[in-house]
């Protein structure tokens, strides 16, 4: 059970990439830490390489686009835990890049899914949580990335799906209100991660030519959580924009 003076944080898709650097600045900042993703084995070696331990951290196994598995995490995490104070809603997943309507129902969905309901699922729970705990309260960030705000070519269900967490962010941050529940989104430009290893080769651009583009440290954007999360619950950061300063994104490229 967790004192009240320590506090506690999830962070989904935890088990790579920018949920494993978010969940390793947590750690180092003073959180306790529930890592969960789809892959149990790569959660505990997340847990052992940001230097985490059965102290400290707690590994759960969860599909969170599936409420009943939702659900479940939550409830291992109240039992370990006792309460929450910070979630990052950070799993998702892309599809194939194909013309929009050669797309399968099964792929749209499968991002649909892990993208937006992971998100609202996870959101659901936790806001019953931070209500309902001494002291009341607590933040939610959300990964919007920066296809919240421009689309890539051929990525019609990702960026979708990251314009509606713009704006289930804003809903959560206004309906939180009254509860000292605070929402902010964290949009993320060319991480250096598994994800991202097909920019540094070349990716499609806008105007149809392949181009290599920058990327940056994923502990820079584990940092910017933990800024985030930091933050006394009189303050939030709506919006934050974190990206590789030569990506292609402001102006025309």
């Amino acid at each position: 059970m967790n004192s009240a003076k320590t506090k506690v944080a999830l962070v989904t898709g935890a088990g790579t990439g920018i949920g494993k650097a978010a969940a390793k600045a947590l750690l180092k900042g003073g959180y306790q830490v529930v890592l969960t993703g789809r892959n149990l084995d790569k959660l505990e070696k997340a847990i052992a390489d940001i230097g985490g331990d059965q102290s400290n951290c707690l590994a759960v196994s969860c599909d969170v686009g599936k409420p009943d598995e939702v659900k479940k995490l939550f409830t291992a995490l109240s039992n370990r835990f006792g309460r929450i104070d910070v979630l990052f809603n950070n799993a998702g997943m892309g599809a194939p890049d194909i013309p929009m309507e050669e797309l399968s129902y099964e792929q749209w969905m499968n991002v649909v899914n892990a993208n937006l309901c992971g998100a609202f699922l996870c959101s659901q729970e936790a806001i019953r949580m931070m209500k309902a705990q001494s002291p009341q309260g607590g933040r939610i960030i959300n990964n919007g990335s920066i296809s919240a705000h421009t689309p890539r070519p051929m990525s019609a269900p990702y960026t979708a799906t990251k314009h509606a967490i713009s704006g289930l962010t804003k809903t959560i941050a206004l309906d939180g209100r009254p509860f000292n529940i605070a929402c902010g989104q964290i949009d993320i430009g060319n991480a250096a991660t598994e994800m991202t290893e097909r920019m540094a080769a070349g990716i499609l651009q806008a105007d149809q030519s392949t181009k290599v583009e920058p990327r940056m440290d994923v502990d820079h954007v584990g940092e910017a959580v933990l800024h985030m999360a930091q933050l006394p619950l009189e303050s939030n950061i709506l919006s934050m924009t974190i990206m590789a300063t030569n990506m292609p994104f402001v102006g025309r490229g």
